[in-house]
């Protein structure tokens, strides 16, 4: 059984912040007319899949979730924004 030290960093070995976080709230924030949400949503997941794998080495669980956040939050607003339109032109 391994003893508490060998699950907490060092201070010469410590956690880094997932790049797939840092990504996911990045194009959370800045969505690109759709595609940058669904980039946030893909990066999300991913980045917070990998953190529960490697808790040791990874951190930034909440970066990821706020980048999901923020890509599903486009992602409505896209869908919303093109049913408006389309029932606007009388399509709907």
């Amino acid at each position: 059984m391994a003893d508490a030290s060998t699950l907490e960093p060092s201070s010469d070995d410590a956690r880094r912040t997932s790049g797939l976080a840092i990504c996911s709230l990045i194009f959370g924030i800045v969505w690109l007319a759709g595609v940058g949400s669904l980039i946030a949503v893909v990066t999300g997941h991913l980045a917070r899949a990998r953190i529960r794998e490697q808790p040791v080495a990874l951190q930034g669980k909440g970066l990821a979730m706020a980048g999901l956040v923020l890509g599903y939050a486009g992602l409505v607003l896209v869908v919303l924004s093109v049913l408006s339109y389309l029932s606007r032109a009388g399509r709907i």
